[in-house]
């Protein structure tokens, strides 16, 4: 065989091989995007959710995950083990589940309200004052509950939180206003560290699981 036929083999193989190997990608590729596709109420899908702007999609769909992780983490705790408390300091964890409930509630009125912060009606305040602050007024009252209580309770503020982001574009989850520390801060960051203060709590939870007597 010359040279130049030798050459010539060699590109033939190669670019068989190069078109071989994209037609066989190519449904492997559409696969992945169908999957993507048919998959988008996953919790480990993180971006743009139907009937959302991108923006305030995406961060839902954070919220979401991290929303689902947290009742994971408690769904199966008697009474007794929601009032638990390591010591006359700490919170229970049935406490911790009603203030991050009482958490997306001051922020709803906050950015969704357009409320100064602390300026809602004694009526809130009497319902919600209690769980936000937590402390000894936390630890005395909030307890005796089952976990459909708390639960419901998130689910029931959460559910304002949906409807309410679906009424607003990017334009709003952008805009900014002097808040934290009196410096500018976006409905955006709001709403992370609405997400991000499940995140540390439920950390605080795993941490008082392990040392429930058993």
């Amino acid at each position: 065989m010359s040279k130049q036929a030798s050459t010539n083999r060699r590109q033939f193989i190669k670019n068989t091989s190069l078109l071989t190997a994209g037609l066989l990608s190519a449904p492997l590729i559409n696969m992945a995007q169908e999957s993507q596709e048919n998959t988008s109420d996953s919790i480990y899908l993180v971006g743009p959710q139907e009937g959302y702007s991108p923006q305030i999609g995406t961060l839902l769909s954070t919220m979401t995950m991290m929303r689902t992780w947290v009742i994971n983490t408690v769904k199966d705790l008697t009474v007794e083990q929601l009032d638990f408390q390591i010591d006359d300091k700490s919170n229970s964890i049935g406490a911790m589940l009603l203030h991050l409930a009482a958490t997306e509630k001051y922020y709803q009125l906050n950015t969704f309200d357009e409320m100064e912060w602390g300026t809602w009606s004694d009526e809130i305040k009497t319902e919600w004052d209690v769980p936000s602050g937590l402390g000894e007024k936390g630890r005395e009252l909030i307890k005796g509950n089952s976990i459909d209580y708390y639960l419901t309770k998130l689910e029931e503020v959460r559910e304002i939180t949906k409807k309410e982001f679906a009424k607003r574009d990017d334009k709003w989850i952008m805009k900014s206003e002097p808040f934290f520390e009196n410096k500018p801060t976006n409905n955006y960051c709001k709403w992370f560290h609405v997400c991000e203060h499940e995140s540390n709590h439920r950390g605080q939870m795993k941490f008082i699981i392990q040392r429930i007597p058993k």
